[in-house]
């Protein structure tokens, strides 16, 4: 018979730990710290060990009905597991999740298997065993509190996110910065000024997290759309809204939820610049900027091709003054683009900084 006295401690201690792996690794995934994955996956093996060790005291039936019964068992359970896998496109760490449980299971059945069945071996198989975790798992807990950011989380980016690694380039757009403030994680501070962001599709949000605590940016209510991961101190999220719908978006701080803001796509409006052919020649009726003089309304993104054969510059200023800030291209090469959004109404002045009598002039109204 079956040990209850083993059994009733190890489904105890195996529920609450297979809770704190759940929460962790699938939809309320960022609300733990990496340190609590690795705590209830401790909690979990040791759970498993006295389970596994309550059910094998009595000695496992080797009939005909036992056998049957667990390949039923086994049979609907892998079923169901795949059907699931195959059906999931939101929660991209449940492949994780699963091979966390197969970490935990195999160790924890051959240490059990071990105290009931090889007594002479059970000792040194359980310190190794118990040893590796141990190391593993404080390992992962050190890290998990000293450094608490994304790069020590096991949640992957979903593929819909917009980060952009550091090997990549965020398209050349104007950049809309948002601040978490500091004490932001306090109920009833300020937490993403300014809250709801208003931009063309097409330009790129940035977060900063300046609280001394991580942050998320979240999409709600499931993170389909964007989220950021854990966002550490000090660190940003870019959000390129080239590949959003022009729509609203309503996003939260996973970690604390009442930290919540808005994004409103608007659809962008283009109006295109070319850079003539041969533009790089001073001479009469040489068309450099075509056309030389675009009169745009507030909010166009102007893109600007280069047709010629060698490299320009698009530089907001005049030859005389130099640039003046606002925007600046670096060298377009001969079938590249750059763009601007003009927010504000005005006129604009630009020129080549490499052939500086190429000058042009936007009029926003």
């Amino acid at each position: 018979m079956s040990d209850w006295d083993l059994m009733m401690p190890g489904m105890g201690l195996t529920a609450i730990g297979m809770s704190g792996v759940i929460l962790s690794y699938l939809g309320i995934a960022n609300t733990f710290l990496t340190g609590m994955q690795a705590l209830s996956g401790l909690t979990m093996l040791i759970g498993m060990v006295f389970l596994s060790a309550g059910i094998l005291n009595g000695g496992v039936s080797t009939s005909s009905r036992a056998k049957a019964t667990t390949l039923v068992i086994f049979g609907i359970a892998g079923s169901v597991g795949a059907y699931a896998l195959s059906l999931n496109t939101v929660v991209t760490s449940l492949p994780r999740f699963v091979g966390v449980l197969i970490i935990i299971i195999v160790p924890a059945i051959v240490i059990a298997f071990a105290s009931m069945k090889t007594q002479k071996y059970f000792r040194p198989i359980a310190v190794i065993f118990l040893a590796a975790m141990a190391v593993g798992a404080g390992s992962f807990t050190a890290f998990g509190f000293l450094g608490p950011g994304a790069q020590f989380s096991l949640h992957p980016l979903n593929a819909t996110n917009a980060t952009e690694s550091p090997s990549q380039t965020l398209p050349t757009s104007p950049v809309i910065t948002v601040n978490i403030p500091v004490n932001a994680s306090v109920k009833g501070n300020p937490n993403f000024t300014p809250n709801t962001v208003t931009v063309p599709k097409g330009d790129i949000i940035t977060w900063t997290n300046n609280d001394t605590v991580p942050h998320t940016v979240t999409n709600t209510p499931d993170g389909s759309v964007f989220d950021s991961s854990l966002i550490a101190a000090g660190k940003t999220y870019s959000l390129d809204t080239s590949k959003l719908n022009a729509t609203e978006y309503d996003y939260m701080c996973t970690v604390h939820p009442w930290m919540t803001g808005k994004i409103v796509i608007t659809q962008s409006i283009v109006s295109n610049v070319n850079i003539a052919k041969g533009a790089s020649t001073q001479g009469a009726g040489q068309k450099y900027f075509d056309p030389a003089s675009d009169s745009v309304k507030v909010g166009t993104t102007v893109i600007w091709t280069n047709q010629d054969s060698v490299s320009h510059t698009v530089t907001s200023g005049d030859p005389s003054a130099g640039p003046s800030g606002t925007f600046d291209s670096g060298l377009i090469k001969p079938g590249d683009t750059f763009k601007h959004t003009f927010t504000a109404a005005g006129t604009t002045s630009y020129f080549c900084t490499v052939h500086p009598w190429m000058t042009g002039k936007i009029i926003v109204g």
